[in-house]
């Protein structure tokens, strides 16, 4: 029976999020076939080992979630080149096959704990340290598909240089009206959940909307606003490693889901404050050629940033003139068990606790894959 490190909370705007999808992934993952350790991230960035009474709290009281306990003793240390013995708290040695990072946004899914996982030399699930960086920034993203051809939504880019020279800032703020126009939307480059999003339909709000993305950001994207459907699709498997002798690498994309806000757009209140804020249609309202482009287009994108393990593709639809847009790539997306990324798979005939294995698997073969790899003359 092999050992899964589940590691969820961190320190992040998304913090309280990751503790919901990790509740749900212990909840059904198959204990039959796994263990479990609880590896919990506090506000603060330290890690700690939590007792085996928070994993049995979670598995016989249904209507709780997961906490961060923070105590001393269990704090958790790495071992750079550990490999499965790479955890140690104050009183004991952890084994661990596998890891499983329930985590978003900075400081988890954004390339610094892949980094780190990759140093103590261990599979987890997910993309690897490049590419979970690279589509973290939603600017070097958009640079990246672009390139490859892919269709993205017209967009600004204004740092925090420019900001702090207010010539430079009215340039831009101009320049910005002149070429995209209102409305418009306003993101930190590197936040999720729509975390410091906004939409301005004039120069106040505009300015407003600049002001809160840069609390969050040192880089903020002003987009074009479509009158848009809002799609999405759930990938999986290994782009740069597929072999047919590992069904779990092969590269695959779910039916679609579309996402039918009640909210002026699918925001932060939205997808997590308000149960009413959303519906998701599932399967999209589409047509077969409809859906198996979007379908092509999900895994051209997916394999243009190196994604492997999943991906929850974004697509915008617009409503005006039916032209396809790529939005984002969310490569460690909401995983409870009424998230869109595993409701897609569920109607594709992939079960949520057969998703999970099939995560476990595919990040033990990319790393075996990478084991077979040269390194040293």
């Amino acid at each position: 029976m092999q050992t899964v490190g589940i590691i969820y909370g961190g320190k992040s705007s998304e913090h309280e999020v990751s503790l919901v999808s990790a509740t749900s992934v212990v909840r059904n993952i198959n204990r039959e076939k796994f263990n479990i350790i609880l590896i919990g991230i506090s506000k603060k960035g330290k890690w700690f080992v939590q007792q085996e009474d928070e994993l049995n709290r979670i598995l016989t009281d249904s209507n709780s979630t997961l906490k961060v306990n923070e105590d001393s003793n269990c704090e958790l240390f790495i071992i750079p080149g550990g490999k499965n013995k790479g955890f140690i708290s104050k009183e004991k040695e952890f084994f661990v096959d596998v890891i499983f990072p329930v985590v978003h946004g900075g400081y988890c899914e954004d390339g610094t704990l892949q980094g780190l996982l990759d140093t103590v030399d261990i599979p987890y699930v997910g993309c690897g340290c490049m590419s979970s960086a690279l589509t973290m920034d939603k600017e070097k993203t958009k640079v990246i598909w672009n390139d490859a051809g892919l269709p993205i939504v017209p967009y600004m880019l204004i740092t925090r240089t420019e900001l702090n020279d207010s010539k430079k800032y009215d340039e831009f703020f101009k320049s910005a009206i002149d070429k995209i126009g209102f409305p418009l939307f306003v993101k930190p480059c590197n936040a999720g959940s729509s975390v410091g999003a906004s939409k301005a339909t004039n120069e106040r709000e505009f300015s407003m909307a600049l002001m809160e993305a840069f609390m969050w950001d040192n880089k903020v994207l002003v987009e074009k606003s479509i009158n848009a459907r809002e799609v999405e699709c759930s990938v999986t498997g290994n782009s740069t490693c597929e072999s047919l002798e590992s069904s779990e690498s092969i590269v695959k994309a779910y039916t679609l889901g579309e996402i039918l806000p009640a909210h002026d757009f699918y925001d932060y209140e939205a997808k997590y404050k308000d149960p009413d804020g959303a519906k998701l249609q599932i399967p999209a309202n589409l047509t077969a050629e409809e859906t198996s482009n979007i379908q092509q287009i999900a895994i051209k994108a997916y394999r243009a940033v190196d994604a492997s393990g999943l991906s929850r593709v974004d697509f915008f639809i617009d409503k005006d003139d039916g032209k396809i847009y790529l939005n984002e790539i969310n490569t460690l997306p909401g995983f409870t068990s009424i998230s869109m990324f595993p409701k897609l798979c569920d109607a594709s005939g992939l079960k949520y606790s057969d998703l999970i294995e099939l995560l476990l698997k595919e990040a033990i073969a990319r790393y075996n894959s990478k084991e077979q790899l040269q390194t040293s003359i």
